[in-house]
């Protein structure tokens, strides 16, 4: 047992990031079933209810169905890059999960375990920075794929997430100087007291609606808008390669709900319930708002959306952090 001691915390590693990749996936099945039942209810329509009792066994119909789909690659393809563009986007998903934390530490069977894979002093910026990383899976996608629509998607989303990155990155600032470190673990442990959405609400709603335009959301969704360009940069793409950009949009969805939980909801912090209860309970609140934007509001036109990043949420963003800085400098 001696000899083995050194190997646990590597063995509880390698099982926590099985664990955490198992739930995201199984996250982003059903968390597909529940949009398409949610909407239909929203617009009084049936949704999935065929497959085992309401319809809970579709998303395993739906696997079964995308894996046993033609693989299917266009002539002017290339071919190398256009194979690696769904895992591009996809990977930087899974990585971003990392540092999410679900709850403090507890013990088991003696042993210590945090419910999270690591607590890094720069977590919000390893987030940020795999999220950049992501767009470079759907501009080659689109690029890649020798469409012309699949291209002008690539345009369109590579112009959209830089664009938004900034008033998205802005945002976090006033609640990264209140907490006074880039750690998401002890971010959520400096809103014991006050959660940051009371003292950040202008950085939280800056930062909800740039989030939804970085993971290509409704009414944010212009690189795929079907009316225009068929189906965007994924055009081109079938079978499970299809898949991977399907499961990466719907993973970000659920990182993007996990930090906006962590920076300004109180993370795992509530009464009564366990703490990866209160987690839970949170994200998938923010799960049903994405949901309810997409059965409610309009696709935007491409100009105006551009125009809202760059002409009121980035100098919005910026007010937040000079106004957040005085106020710390005048209480002292």
């Amino acid at each position: 047992m001696e000899l083995l001691s050194p190997l646990v915390p590597i063995l509880i590693i390698v099982i926590k990031s099985g664990v955490a990749i198992f739930a995201l996936v199984t996250a982003f099945a059903y968390a597909v079933w529940i949009e398409r039942r949610v909407m239909a209810r929203m617009q009084s329509r049936i949704g999935p209810n065929r497959a085992g009792p309401f319809g809970l066994l579709q998303p395993l119909a739906d696997a079964v169905k995308v894996l046993l789909k033609e693989e299917i690659i266009p002539q002017d393809a290339k071919v190398p890059i256009y194979l690696l563009a769904p895992a591009v986007s996809l990977v930087p998903a899974l990585l971003s999960f990392a540092v999410v934390p679900i709850g403090p530490e507890i013990e088991i069977l003696g042993q210590k375990i945090t419910l999270y894979l690591a607590d890094l002093n720069v977590g919000v910026l390893y987030v940020f920075a795999l999220a950049s990383v992501g767009v470079y899976g759907i501009v080659l996608a689109g690029w890649s794929s020798g469409s012309k629509y699949s291209f002008l998607g690539a345009l369109r989303s590579s112009a959209q997430m830089l664009s938004y990155e900034l008033p998205l990155g802005l945002s976090v600032v006033g609640a990264l100087m209140l907490a006074g470190t880039l750690s998401l673990v002890q971010l959520v442990e400096a809103q014991k007291n006050a959660w940051f959405i009371l003292l950040q609400p202008l950085g939280f709603l800056i930062f909800i609606v740039s989030a939804v335009a970085e993971v290509n959301r409704a009414p944010f969704d212009l690189p795929e808008a079907e009316t225009e360009l068929v189906a965007g940069y994924h055009t081109e793409y079938t079978s499970i390669k299809w898949a991977f950009f399907y499961m990466a949009e719907y993973i970000n969805m659920i990182v993007v709900s996990s930090i906006a939980v962590t920076l300004f909801f109180g993370g795992w912090q509530g009464p009564f319930f366990p703490p990866a209860v209160w987690y839970f309970l949170k994200v998938a609140a923010f799960i049903f708002l994405f949901i309810w934007l997409r059965a409610t509001l309009p696709r935007l036109r491409y100009d105006r959306l551009m125009q809202f990043g760059w002409k009121i949420l980035l100098p919005l963003s910026l007010v937040n952090i000079i106004a957040t800085a005085a106020i710390m400098v005048w209480q002292g």
